[in-house]
């Protein structure tokens, strides 16, 4: 085993079904990704070892369906932020938002479900998306880690352009080490990367 250092924690974004082909959000080659987190974890290379799940009731703000008039993908200003429209996806209990079944997900120390307030998106793991206050509320992962002596994360996951990339770009303004594993990870379009990569490159 190749164990890396104590300090450093895998987080694992959204490995859920209705983000794979098929799904009703799906990303581009989402399942491609499966084996390698499979191999991943079987690796236990990480002392501390999280997954998000989105998990949103049906009723919730980010779906175009409960927005009459608008489709999917469009974009509209919700709290003074620009939202994109989401397909209905990762219903609170449903199979297309549970953890990936071909992944065996016993080494996980942590879920982190996201998404829950019915009027607030939430892309990272870390903070929700702006909600009516203005700010972006913690999800508690940082303070969890920080417990546990954490300093540096690894993040893969879906999807790499939304989701994965929040994840990275708030845990370094939260001071932690990051990097984005890319070949774990898929975006929703692959028209993104470009901008993606840049995002990166901007963190230094």
């Amino acid at each position: 085993m190749n164990e890396l250092p104590s300090d450093t924690a895998l987080i694992l974004v959204d490995v859920q079904p209705d983000f794979m082909p098929g799904g009703p959000l799906a990303c581009h080659e989402g399942d491609a990704i499966v084996p390698g987190i499979q191999a991943l974890l079987r690796t236990r290379a990480y002392r501390h070892v999280v997954a998000t799940q989105d998990w949103h009731p049906r009723a919730h703000v980010s779906f175009a369906a409960n927005h009459a008039g608008q489709a999917p993908f469009a974009q509209i200003t919700l709290h003074g932020q620009p939202q994109t429209l989401w397909p209905v996806h990762c219903v609170a209990g449903t199979p297309g938002a549970a953890l990936h079944p071909a992944i065996d997900w016993t080494a996980l120390d942590l879920i982190v479900r996201k998404g829950a307030d019915p009027a607030v998106d939430s892309y990272s793991a870390f903070r929700e998306n702006h909600g009516p206050h203005g700010t972006r509320p913690p999800t508690g992962l940082a303070g969890w880690l920080r417990e546990r002596g954490v300093v540096e994360v690894h993040v893969c996951g879906l999807a790499r352009d939304v989701c994965v990339l929040w994840t990275v770009q708030d845990a370094r303004a939260l001071g932690f080490r990051a990097r984005m594993l890319w070949e774990l990870t898929r975006p929703v379009t692959p028209e993104s990367d470009e901008a993606t990569r840049s995002a990166l490159a901007a963190l230094g």
